[in-house]
Formats: structure tokens, C-alpha cells, sequence
């Protein structure tokens, strides 16, 4: 065998099954090594961002790595906003990246860069493969500081030569397992103590967010009394009915500082201290009260589900606590003109029990998302790195990861524009997606963030770059030209007959939401 098939093998060998790739000359015997392997799901993304992206949201469901198949440095740089999502989802992501032959590097090639230079700005983890005799064992390497720390970005650098160069390999390398850490029994007495106080708060994150530890969460919360908490942007949460309740951060500074009022400590599991998403003059970086204690009790890469066992038992959780929970409360199906409040009420009546739901409706979200958090339980991923194009490749991955669940992707038309190409693959996979496109026919956010920093008159270059009009986007024709029905509601008697067709029937379809008006 050569290089790229002791790759493969050692993949398949160490559980990794799934690959989303966007190839080019030097992963070519990469590809045929794939080839040779039809039990490896190869998926291709016409975009390496789609690739990356699609691999997060894979993550996030399947609580394991797939891999990502790159060409070389700008093939890399393409993918690089998606793995800083990815990174700062807490995603596993196995990167095979493939550079010029190592007798080629010494000439000044087009397509030369410097991939570990990029590889080191996003990855927790880089390895050049030196020759096809080290390939095997550096890719059972990366498969294991992926999954270290409950998820990490690995990225192993593949030379052609080093991929299609013989190799003898009679036993394939497996993948090890690192111990997680944990507080000591002292740091869990003390923060069972804190959250028995006045004023105190249990900030979740990561899996505590989601299943049976989000339970146990909520009844740490029930026994202690102590507030439940997320913050604003997190990869996976359980939501709807029968799920903990809990207080989620805002995205804007005053309110967020409003929801922290009277807080004397903030406990953190899964989770880094809440911060603004962005400096504005005259406001503070951190939104607790002065004196708030924070006190990390587990770290995103430590032991979640050992930790909130442990607080569980030293706080008194028995089989009897009872969490406070959401109930089921699900509106009427309105009707009349169409506005995000009424595509809200219709959502919450309509989401399919289990679905899940990938959020990038950035200011169309803050309408709707509170409508339905009393609706059938389901599932919500959104974006954790602030990078713009997150929504339709994640929910790619996450159909690939999960295909017996609807999955629901909310995005507005800017954000939607980063990576429509997702579209394509959606298609040619068949997954079962509904896609809603807020049509407000601009970057809205920035418009807002205009104004957080102090400027209160928007002039015409300012509105140039704030619009995206003069052509206005056609989301039905962008939608059919990438092989996926589509459909413009603009009353929300279309939305719904067009949101009922999508969750029914099997398959990618798109609608567009045309709501300027209500959106600005």
C-alpha cells in the first residue's frame, strides 16, 4: 500500500468514517485511496469553509471527529473562519491538508504557502507527515489530540510524495485516550457551599448543556437553589419542553448587565466567564456586578460529567429532587401578514419533536428564538466563534451525523451568502433540511453596532456597505439552482403551508422569508 491508503486504513481502523472534502492536485492519491475504501462517507463541499463548517456541526451531534480533506495553504485559509468556530465550539476536527511533494518545496510553486503557519494560528494541533512510513502513525496521532480535551482542531499535513510513496504496514496504529482532570473534592465542597448562597449562579456549558447532564444540572440548581445559567453563543443546547429551565445571556451589554443584577458568584461548568462580544466606548468588558465571585470549577476540556456528578452528590441531588422545568405551551397557527413574531408562533407550533435547529438568524433570532422555548423539545446549535457562515454548512454536518432528525437552519441572507454553496451538498446528499432565509436585505447587525458605538447618522457610504440590494438576492432561484426546492412566503399563510411541506416531506427545501420591513 502506499501513504494515503495507510491513512485511510488507519481512519477507518480508529472509528473516523466521515470525511467532508474539497480536494485539488496533491490529494489526489488521497482521493483514490478513499476510493478503494467504499465504506468511508465521503462528502464533497463545493467550499472549504462548507467543509470545515459541516464538520463542526458533526461534532456537535455525533460527539466524534470526521476528517476535512484541504488543499494546501489557501485551501486551508478558505477553511479557516469555520475551524475558528469550530475551536471555539469545543469541535474535534481531523484536517488532512496536502502540500507539494517534499523535493517540490524548495521551488517557488503558485500554490506554495505556508500551511503551518495558518495550521498554527486555529489548530491545538499541526504534524508535517515526513515520509509515507510515519503517515499511519501521525494520523492515528491526530485522531487523538482531536478528540482530547472533549474536542480539539488537529491538523496533519500530508506532501504528495509522502502519500504516494510504498509503505510496509502489517499492524495499523491505534488512536490513545487522554484522562480528562478534575477538581479536587475540596474545590466541589466549596462550590456546593457558594451555590447555596444568596445571589449565586451555575453557568453551564458544552455537554451540561444538552441530555442527562443538563438534567443533573437542573437539579443541582433545585436542590441548591441558585440560579441556571448559559451564555449567549453556545454549540449545543436542549430546548422545549421538559427541559431544565434555565436564564441564557443577551447578546447586547446593558440588557446582558440587566439579567446579572444581584449576582454575589458566578460557578462555572463547561464554561469560560461571560464576556461582551465586542469593546464599545464608556462600557464594561464584563457584564457581572462589581464583587460577583467567579469561580471556574471546570474548564470546557476537563471532566464535565464527573464534575456535575460530584456536585450533585455533595449538594444532596437523590432520585426524588425535582428540577424546575419547561413546560409545553404551543401557540395558535397565526395568520395575516407576515412579520418574525407570527414566523416564531408558527415555528413554535410547528417544530417536530427531536428536530434540530441551527441558529444564525443574527438580529431576526432575538424575535423569534423566545417563541419557541416552549415548544415540542428539541435541539439548537449556534455560533460560538462569531465568524460569519456557520449556519448552512453546520447543518449539513449535523443531518449527516443524525439523519433520523428534521433539522431546521435559521440564517439571514448575509450570513446565508458566506456559504450557500452548502446548498449543493444538501442536494446531493438528500438531507433532510429545512432552510429559512430572513430576507432583510442587509447586514443588520452592523447597523446596530453603528449605533453601539455612538454614531447616530448613517450616510451613504455607510448604507453601501450596510445593504444588500441593487441587486436584491434571489433566494428562490439561488436555492433551485443548487438542486433544492425553494419557496418565497410573504404572508405567513405561504410561510406556514411552506414550513409544513418541508418538515412532511423527506429532503432539502428552502423558504424565504420576505420581511424587510419587520427585520430593520
Amino acid at each position: 500500500m502506499n501513504g494515503a491508503h495507510s491513512l485511510v486504513k488507519t481512519f477507518l481502523k480508529n472509528g473516523v468514517d466521515t470525511v467532508f472534502a474539497n480536494p485539488g492536485t496533491s490529494e489526489m492519491h488521497f482521493v483514490a485511496a478513499l476510493d478503494d475504501h467504499p465504506e468511508m462517507n465521503c462528502v464533497l463541499c463545493l467550499f472549504e469553509g462548507g467543509t470545515t463548517g459541516a464538520a463542526d456541526g458533526y461534532y456537535r451531534m455525533k460527539r466524534d471527529v470526521a476528517g476535512t480533506l484541504l488543499h494546501l495553504a489557501p485551501g486551508f485559509g478558505n477553511a479557516f473562519a469555520n475551524l475558528h468556530n469550530a475551536r471555539k465550539a469545543g469541535s474535534g476536527v481531523v484536517n488532512v491538508v496536502g502540500d507539494h511533494a517534499t523535493h517540490h518545496l524548495r521551488y517557488e510553486s503558485p500554490l506554495k504557502g505556508d500551511i503551518q503557519g495558518i495550521s498554527d494560528a486555529v489548530s491545538h494541533w499541526t504534524r508535517l507527515s515526513g515520509d509515507a512510513a510515519s503517515i499511519a502513525a501521525d494520523g492515528a496521532a491526530a485522531i487523538q489530540a482531536s478528540r482530547a480535551q472533549n474536542g480539539q482542531i488537529a491538523t496533519l499535513v500530508l506532501p504528495a510524495d509522502t502519500a504516494w510513496n510504498e509503505v510496509n504496514l502489517s499492524v495499523l496504529p491505534l488512536a490513545g485516550e487522554q484522562a480528562l482532570h478534575r477538581p479536587s473534592q475540596q474545590e466541589i465542597e466549596a462550590a456546593a457551599q457558594r451555590l447555596k448562597t444568596e445571589g449565586a449562579a451555575l453557568l453551564i456549558g458544552d455537554s451540561a448543556l444538552f441530555g442527562s447532564l443538563r438534567t443533573l444540572a437542573g437539579k443541582i440548581a433545585a436542590a441548591t437553589g441558585c440560579r441556571l445559567m448559559a451564555d449567549t453563543l453556545i454549540p449545543r443546547i436542549s430546548k422545549g419542553a421538559g427541559t431544565a429551565k434555565l436564564d441564557q445571556l443577551v447578546y447586547a451589554v446593558e440588557p446582558k448587565i440587566a439579567q446579572l443584577v444581584g449576582t454575589s458568584s458566578i460557578t462555572l461548568i463547561g464554561a469560560d466567564r461571560p464576556v461582551a462580544f465586542f469593546a464599545y466606548p464608556d462600557k464594561p468588558s464584563v457584564p457581572e456586578p462589581a464583587g460577583c465571585a467567579i469561580a471556574q470549577l471546570c474548564a470546557r476540556t476537563d471532566d464535565i460529567e464527573w464534575t456535575l456528578t460530584a456536585l450533585a452528590d455533595a449538594v444532596g441531588v437523590t432520585n426524588k429532587t425535582q428540577m424546575v422545568s419547561v413546560s409545553l405551551d404551543l401557540p395558535d397557527i397565526p395568520s395575516g401578514q407576515i412579520t418574525l413574531e407570527k414566523v416564531g408562533q408558527a415555528l413554535a407550533a410547528l417544530i417536530p419533536e427531536n428536530a434540530i435547529v441551527c441558529n444564525e438568524a443574527v438580529t431576526s433570532g432575538h424575535k423569534i428564538l423566545p417563541l419557541i422555548g416552549k415548544a415540542r423539545p428539541h435541539e439548537m446549535l449556534a455560533g460560538t466563534g462569531g465568524a460569519i457562515g456557520l449556519c448552512l454548512p453546520c447543518a449539513t454536518g449535523a443531518a449527516i451525523a443524525a439523519p433520523e432528525r428534521k433539522v431546521i437552519a435559521l440564517t439571514g441572507d448575509g450570513s446565508a451568502m458566506y456559504t450557500l454553496q452548502s446548498l449543493w451538498t444538501m442536494a446531493r446528499e438528500n438531507l433532510d433540511v429545512t432552510v429559512i432565509v430572513f430576507a432583510n436585505r442587509g447586514y443588520q447587525i452592523l447597523r446596530n453596532e453603528l449605533t453601539n458605538v455612538g454614531v447616530a447618522q448613517v450616510g451613504k457610504n455607510a448604507q453601501a456597505m450596510f445593504d444588500v440590494e441593487n441587486p436584491t438576492l434571489d433566494w428562490v432561484s439561488l436555492a433551485k439552482g443548487h438542486g433544492v426546492p425553494a419557496t418565497r412566503a410573504e404572508d405567513i399563510g405561504s410561510f406556514v403551508k411552506a414550513l409544513r411541506a418541508g418538515l412532511s416531506e423527506a429532503g432539502p427545501s428552502l423558504i424565504e422569508v420576505d420581511c424587510p420591513i419587520q427585520a430593520a
